[in-house]
């Protein structure tokens, strides 16, 4: 019997983390078969998985009407039902975690939104989410503007976990990996250790294949057409060289030593939005060492029917990458101007996604009176 590409991607260095969580998920033995028959190593959320899971059918309907007879507003009764989920998602990871030696095995879950340029507030989020889930392999989520890398470096040197998100730009990419760096330093000269702290840096690839794409479209012409599909994959890859050269070296060996573990970076929105590209776009090329893949079940499903996972294939075609990247910009397309964007966008994206679960639950509030 052919080995299931999804186990695979674990022995070429990948782990592969399911990119949504909804109770019935939890509850009706899903996240355990894939954790066990998949290799499923973590779990990650935001507002929108937790909307699509609330909104549709009736699964958190009980708890609801329980919740808001007690007095709940809706904004409340959705950290409830968030903070269960994830606890019970942490507990059925905890083995992984522990196998792992706290590598892996995590369930990620976002501060509000709205919060994020609002460092102070995002910091008062995170210890109150730290606090409140109470799991040694909860990961918060905290998005990468200009607000919120201080917050991850002050969150990383108190020792939380952190999942760095909504990563578009190589230039945030490298002021996260040194909020990183500098929240182990600062552990380190206090004699706080080190082993603890673990934080991944999550890319969102497709996104950026969806904007340049729209704006090759605009200029025209036989080069803009063949650098369709393109700017995202080569992207991610050259983010991966940015990985391998700041987490090597004297101040990163320094740090090593001591025992720290490396920031690995996460490739999210890794499903195909374009139906003319493969389904497998935004996973077969971006296995490497000491990544993350977090893949939603549409990809998941279609990875295990055909996925191939090769050693090293983010390691291929980076002078490609490089040109590739550079003939969008040649074409007056300004990758910087785009991730900005991007970064905009899915802020803003998330936000519409927290008020429209807030919505529904109003909506299911007044359903059971």
């Amino acid at each position: 019997m052919n080995q299931n590409p999804l186990t695979r991607l674990y022995e070429l260095g990948q782990s592969f983390w399911w990119d949504s969580l909804s109770r019935r998920a939890l509850h009706d033995g899903s996240i355990a078969r894939m954790r066990d028959e998949d290799g499923m190593r973590g779990i990650t959320s935001n507002p929108s998985i937790f909307q699509a899971a609330i909104s549709n059918g009736d699964d958190y309907d009980k708890v609801v009407a329980k919740l808001h007879r007690s007095g709940l507003d809706p904004e409340s009764v959705f950290w409830e039902l968030a903070v269960r989920d994830i606890q019970e998602a942490c507990d059925l990871l905890l083995p992984v975690f522990e196998e792992s030696e706290g590598n892996d095995g995590f369930v990620s879950l976002e501060v509000d939104p709205r919060l994020a340029y609002d460092g102070e507030r995002t910091m008062k989020e995170v210890d109150r989410l730290w606090d409140w889930v109470d799991c040694e392999n909860l990961m918060v989520k905290i998005p990468a503007t200009k607000e919120g890398i201080p917050v991850i470096r002050a969150a990383l040197e108190r020792g939380r976990k952190i999942n760095v998100t909504l990563l578009f730009s190589r230039q945030t990419y490298r002021e996260v990996m040194e909020a990183y760096l500098g929240a182990l330093e600062a552990r380190l000269a206090h004699k706080r250790p080190l082993q603890n702290v673990a934080s991944v840096a999550s890319f969102f690839v497709s996104r950026l294949d969806t904007l340049v794409d729209a704006k090759l479209s605009e200029v025209g012409g036989e080069q803009a057409k063949s650098l369709m599909g393109r700017a995202a994959v080569a992207n991610a890859k050259l983010a991966y060289r940015d990985f391998l050269e700041v987490f090597s070296g004297e101040r990163w060996e320094k740090l090593a030593r001591a025992g720290a573990r490396v920031q690995r970076p996460l490739w999210a929105s890794t499903s195909t939005k374009n139906p003319a590209y493969p389904d497998t776009l935004y996973v077969d090329p971006l296995v490497g060492k000491d990544t993350v893949n977090t893949i939603p079940t549409v990809t998941v499903d279609a990875y295990r029917d055909h996925g191939r996972p090769e050693e090293d294939a983010i390691l291929r075609d980076q002078p490609e990458s490089s040109e590739a990247l550079e003939e969008i910009e040649s074409l007056g397309i300004s990758l910087q101007s785009a991730t900005d964007e991007l970064l905009r966008d899915g802020v803003e994206k998330f936000e519409r996604s927290f008020e429209g679960l807030l919505e529904a639950l109003r909506e299911k509030a007044d359903a059971v009176g």
